[in-house]
C-alpha cells in the first residue's frame, strides 16, 4: 500500500503541474470570471450529455434491423418550440452573470491606489501617480541561465529585479499604455488582461484578497524578446504596504565623488547593469543577434576614439530600431559604468573610464 502510494504522489505532482483548468483567482473580477467559466463548462456538458445521449439512443431504438422502413414525416410543432427555447434559456442563463462580471471589470472608482503601467522593449514601468514613485520593472534572470551555461531556475524568464508591490484588500487602479510597440500586461490570478497601446490609456483595477505573489507575462507578441518581459505583482498588508512606501520615498543615495569613481568600480557595476539592460540583445559575451542585434565586441562603437558617439547612442537610442534610449531610464552613475564596461570588456580594453560627470555632460548637449 505504501509503495502504491509512493508512486502515485509524482503523477498527482505532474497533473497538478500540467493543470488545464482556470484558476479561481484572487480578486473580485478573477473569482467571477472563474464562477462563468465553471458555469458556462457545466452548462456545455449538460448539453453534450442530453445531445450524444439522445443520439445513442436513437442509434439503438431506431436502428434499421428493428425499422427497416423509414418513418415519413414533415414537421413536428412541439419539437421546433422545443428546440428554439432551450437554447434561448441557455443564452440568458449565461448572458445574465456575464453581464455582471463585465459591469464589475469597468468599475474604476473609488480606486485607493493608481498605478500607471507602461510597457516598452522589453520591460515594464510602473507609475505611482498618487506617491510620486517610478521605476523600472526587468527580467532579473541571470544570462547564463538563458544561454544554458547554468541550469534554469525555478522562475527561469518569471522573475524581475523589482516588483509591483500593491496593499491587499484595497482597490487597485491600472492605468496601461506603451512608450513604443503594443504590449499587453496580463496577470491571470488578478483578472487584468490590458493592451498596452502607444497612445492609449487602457483602464483596468483589482482587489487582492490574499498577499502573496502573482506572476504574469507580455500577452501580446512585441518584439524579438516578447518573452523576456515578465510581470511580478507582490501583495502585502496595509503595514507592509506603508513600510514599502516609505522606504521608496527616502532620499536617493548621494552621488560619488570623483576621487571615489574608480575603474574597478565602474567594470564591477557595469558588468551587473550590462546583464540586466543589455545582454538580452547583445548577449553576454558581446555578439549580439545580427542583424537584428549588432554584435558590440570589436564594433566601431565600443572601440572608437569617438566616445560622445558611443555615449550618444545609448542615451538618445537608434530611431526605427530596436535600439531603445536609456536616457530617461538610467543615471549618469549606471550609464557610466555600462559605457565603460562595454569599451573595455571582451578584449577592448581601451582604458577608457566614463565618469557620471561626463554623462550629465552629454545630457546637456556639451562637447
Amino acid at each position: 500500500m505504501q509503495l502504491a502510494v509512493c508512486l502515485l504522489l509524482p503523477a498527482a505532482q505532474t497533473s497538478a503541474d500540467w493543470q488545464l483548468n482556470l484558476s479561481p483567482g484572487v480578486t473580485p473580477v478573477s473569482t467571477g470570471i472563474f464562477d462563468l467559466h465553471m458555469l458556462v463548462i457545466w452548462i456545455c456538458t449538460g448539453i453534450g450529455v442530453v445531445v450524444y445521449g439522445a443520439l445513442a439512443w436513437i442509434l439503438v431504438r431506431h436502428r434499421r434491423s428493428r425499422h427497416p422502413v423509414a418513418a415519413e414525416f414533415k414537421d413536428n410543432r412541439l419539437v421546433e418550440i422545443i428546440w428554439t427555447a432551450v437554447p434561448a434559456i441557455i443564452v440568458i442563463s449565461i448572458a445574465i452573470p456575464a453581464t455582471g462580471v463585465l459591469k464589475s471589470q469597468d468599475d474604476y472608482s473609488l480606486a485607493d491606489v493608481t498605478v500607471k503601467i507602461t510597457g516598452h522593449q522589453w520591460y515594464w514601468e510602473y507609475e505611482y501617480l498618487d506617491e510620486g514613485i517610478r521605476y523600472t520593472s526587468n527580467l532579473s534572470t541571470p544570462p547564463q541561465q538563458i544561454d544554458g551555461s547554468e541550469p534554469k531556475g525555478q522562475w527561469y524568464l518569471r522573475e524581475v529585479d523589482r516588483p509591483m508591490v500593491v496593499p491587499v484588500n484595497q482597490k487597485i487602479r491600472f492605468l496601461t499604455t506603451s512608450g513604443d510597440v503594443i504590449h499587453s500586461w496580463w496577470v491571470l490570478e488578478l483578472g487584468v488582461k490590458r493592451d498596452a497601446l502607444p497612445g492609449f490609456i487602457n483602464e483596468s483595477w483589482a482587489r487582492i484578497e490574499q498577499p502573496g505573489i502573482y506572476r504574469g507575462q507580455c500577452a501580446e507578441l512585441c518584439g524579438v524578446n516578447h518573452g523576456f518581459m515578465p510581470i511580478v505583482v507582490e501583495a502585502v498588508s496595509a503595514a507592509d504596504y506603508q513600510q514599502w512606501l516609505d522606504s521608496q520615498s527616502l532620499p536617493p543615495p548621494q552621488p560619488l565623488q570623483a576621487n571615489d569613481w574608480t575603474m574597478e568600480l565602474a567594470l564591477s557595476r557595469g558588468s551587473a547593469l550590462y546583464d540586466r539592460h543589455c545582454a538580452a540583445c547583445h548577449k553576454v559575451d558581446g555578439n549580439g543577434l545580427p542583424p537584428l542585434y549588432p554584435p558590440l565586441k570589436d564594433s566601431s562603437i565600443a572601440v572608437s576614439t569617438d566616445i560622445n558617439r558611443h555615449v550618444d547612442l545609448v542615451l538618445q537610442g537608434v530611431p526605427n530600431s530596436a535600439m531603445q534610449a536609456f536616457a530617461s531610464q538610467l543615471n549618469d552613475e549606471e550609464l557610466a559604468a555600462i559605457i565603460t564596461y562595454e569599451r573595455n570588456a571582451w578584449g577592448h580594453n581601451t582604458g577608457d573610464l566614463l565618469t557620471p560627470a561626463d554623462i550629465q555632460a552629454r545630457r546637456r548637449g556639451s562637447p
